[in-house]
């Protein structure tokens, strides 16, 4: 599904992000896998390199989307090692600080918006004029988490990724007009680091509900990464052009079947975020 197509993943060396680069290698894409840490990164790029096919390329570069700076050097290294880039993937993240509001650092609480949110605006930020120019793009955005939902003990992290889909919805309408595909993507409870940080902080820190609730995941094992990954690869084929704007559940939503409804997508606000108004929970003491 991606063969002849270039794409850069951030976060790509652990848990989701190293499986959405092993699902891209699969599907043929030459993939530029970005993370933090130096020596995950090399191992996945060790994994990764022995499943190339001929003409595939594989590249690793160290970077904190974080950083303004960084971005520019990582889409600098990008575009020197690839005629173009057609895929933008930001799944790099981060839960941050636990606990009530004014029980944390407001540095930590900043920081974990610089990963979660800033970094994602810096990558679209650098990806976007080179899409424009070459009339073609799949940017996929990670949110999931705190988007839908109110997420107590973890502000920053939900207030972040609700952000990321409106950021989303928003750069879809902008980028329209240059067959650019913007999306972001829940890709349900995941088995992964971040729930340990979660369960490790214990229920004093995160709430006993949401605790419990990362426990009963933790012991069934969660959302396989596998169906994000799929999401992510179906989102960067030309098999989704034309689904922008929208927020995709992994695990819920069937989303094999959208391009047979790409009218009644375009024409409505179906998996978006909206107001929920009284009259459509029947009460039409509230609105007009």
């Amino acid at each position: 599904m991606l063969q002849g197509r270039y794409a850069l993943i951030t976060g790509a060396s652990l848990g989701l992000g190293a499986e959405i680069a092993r699902h891209f290698v699969a599907a043929g894409a030459s993939v530029m896998l970005c993370a933090r840490g130096a020596e995950p990164l090399q191992a996945i790029r060790a994994e990764l390199s022995a499943r190339l096919q001929p003409g595939q390329q594989l590249s690793t570069h160290v970077a904190d989307v974080a950083v303004q700076q960084d971005v520019a050097a990582l889409f600098r290294a990008t575009l020197a090692a690839f005629p173009r880039l057609d895929i933008l993937v930001n799944n790099a993240g981060i839960y941050g600080p636990m606990g009530r509001l004014e029980d944390v650092a407001i540095s930590d609480w900043v920081a974990a918006l610089g990963i979660n949110l800033f970094g994602t605006m810096h990558c679209c930020h650098a990806a976007l004029p080179v899409m424009r120019r070459a009339g073609y793009g799949k940017i996929i955005n990670l949110s999931g988490g705190g988007a839908t939902a109110p997420l107590p003990y973890l502000s920053s992290y939900a207030a972040a990724k609700a952000a990321v889909v409106r950021l989303t919805e928003t750069l879809a309408l902008e980028a329209a007009d240059a067959n650019i595909d913007i999306n972001a993507v829940a890709p349900g409870a995941l088995a992964t680091r971040l729930l340990d940080d979660v369960t490790n902080a214990g229920p004093e820190r995160v709430g006993r509900e949401f605790h419990q609730r990362m426990l009963k995941i933790r012991e069934d094992g969660g959302t396989p990464l596998a169906v994000g990954a799929q999401l992510c690869v179906f989102l960067a084929a030309a098999a989704s052009d034309g689904i922008t704007g929208k927020l995709v559940s992994a695990p819920w939503d069937r989303w094999q079947d959208w391009p047979q409804h790409l009218a009644a997508l375009r024409s409505s606000d179906v998996y978006t975020l909206r107001r929920i108004t009284g009259r459509e929970r029947g009460m039409p003491w509230g609105d007009v």
